[in-house]
């Protein structure tokens, strides 16, 4: 070996019976094992987060993965109230026309429409009324939320009477 100080020398041994040991005899590479890491004189080293890249998986279908999961998503059907149900929602809707002043705070139950795919999901709302909305059918909310009254499902209030 020459050309290469002492420790780099025995470095190399070491590296070769490391070699030898875990992989069996390896005469073949005998010719090359102790030459020097080649380094490029006109281009940069690549840095250790862009060779990993190099490695990373390859994803072929993009997208397929979140295709199959919103097509696994599950929504519910929108259920039309009956009769009623419908006159308590109405009953309970000129009760709270009535209370308004006192902003009485209710839970809602309503359907939310899915805005890619068929259906939708209920869901519960708890805030204190501010307006009921006649001519644009909806109920309005001290923090600015709204809910269709063709969306509402429930109504759940605590008078204290």
């Amino acid at each position: 070996m020459t050309g290469i100080s002492r420790s780099a020398a025995i470095k190399h041994e070491r590296k070769r019976d490391i070699m030898k040991n875990y992989f069996g005899d390896s005469g073949r590479y005998d010719d090359i094992i102790d030459l020097p890491h080649h380094v490029s004189p006109t281009r940069p080293r690549m840095p250790a987060r862009d060779r990993a890249a190099q490695f990373a998986p390859f994803a072929a279908l993009t997208g397929y993965g979140d295709a199959v999961k919103e097509t696994a998503r599950i929504t519910e059907e929108r259920r039309e109230p009956d009769g009623e149900q419908t006159e308590i929602l109405n009953r309970t809707v000129k009760i709270l026309a009535e209370k308004i002043r006192e902003q009485p705070e209710i839970t809602v139950v309503f359907f939310c429409p899915d805005d890619r795919k068929e259906g939708g999901s209920y869901r519960q709302f708890r805030g204190n009324l501010r307006r009921i909305g006649e001519c644009r059918r909806r109920m309005i909310f001290t923090d600015g939320n709204e809910i269709s009254f063709d969306n509402i499902r429930e109504i759940r209030y605590d008078s204290e009477e």
